[in-house]
């Protein structure tokens, strides 16, 4: 029962596909009602959860637009009349060596990446203490704790991700609130499509990880689920990784 997520809603960035899709996907199955958050559509996600009875409505919005998130976070919450679960997925990755990274990628990847993810932390943080609990869950990744190459501002973008979970958790703790993140490993979606086509690299990449496979965006379920539960009421500030053992190497 620690599990169950009836009566809960969740809002879910980025659920057109990926990550964002197989957790709101996963968040259903576990109960809640979901609230996906595109820029793109989300057909397929609110296909699946209402194929199996679960409750999903969706919303069109650049997140990226931070002076349209209270609009949007507004709109949320007239779906289900509340919002308990916050999961910060949506993002983007700008691909150049440093040298040549251009103002306006640096700025594209920190304005959804960063920007958009503090400030509808920010509005459901003052949501969830006028209600006394909440969850917000933000998706982090390996680059939280590594360089990368060619990706300076993901990297900026998720180290500071890690920074602002523990940021809220140290504020929001006392007032009911869990905030965490998830830190996917090499997960087999668009993002990483280009990762996976350089055999060099795609084999490099396997080598390391001692589950010998790259992660499926399913992984992520189970962790999203136990995050946005009452089996997580005493985790806070922490950053989870579930990367198939690469940060033990």
């Amino acid at each position: 029962m620690s599990f169950d997520l009836t009566g809960k809603t969740a809002l879910v960035t980025g659920t057109s596909g990926g990550i964002g899709q197989a957790i709101a996907i996963g968040l259903a199955e576990a109960g809640a009602s979901v609230v996906a958050v595109s820029a793109s559509n989300s057909n397929e996600t609110v296909a699946a959860v209402r194929g199996f009875g679960g409750a999903i409505e969706e919303l069109s919005a650049d997140l990226s637009d931070a002076e349209g998130l209270e609009a949007v976070f507004e709109q949320a919450l007239g779906c289900f009349g509340g919002i308990d679960i916050l999961v910060n997925n949506a993002g983007t990755i700008r691909r150049a060596p440093a040298a040549e990274h251009s103002r306006q990628d640096w700025q594209d990847v920190i304005d959804l990446n960063l920007n958009s993810l503090f400030f509808l932390s920010q509005l459901a943080g003052k949501h969830m203490i006028a209600r006394g609990s909440g969850k917000i869950i933000s998706i982090a990744s390996m680059l939280s704790y590594q360089g990368g190459v060619n990706v300076p501002g993901y990297t900026a973008s998720k180290h500071a991700v890690a920074g602002v979970t523990k940021a809220l958790a140290n504020e929001w703790a006392s007032k009911g609130i869990q905030v965490n993140a998830i830190a996917p490993g090499y997960i087999s979606t668009r993002n990483t499509a280009p990762l996976r086509a350089d055999e060099k690299r795609n084999q490099a990449i396997l080598e390391r990880i001692p589950a010998g496979r790259w992660g499926s965006p399913e992984d992520l379920k189970g962790p999203a689920v136990f995050l946005a539960s009452s089996a997580s009421d005493y985790m806070n500030g922490h950053v989870l990784c579930v990367d198939g053992g690469w940060m033990a190497r």
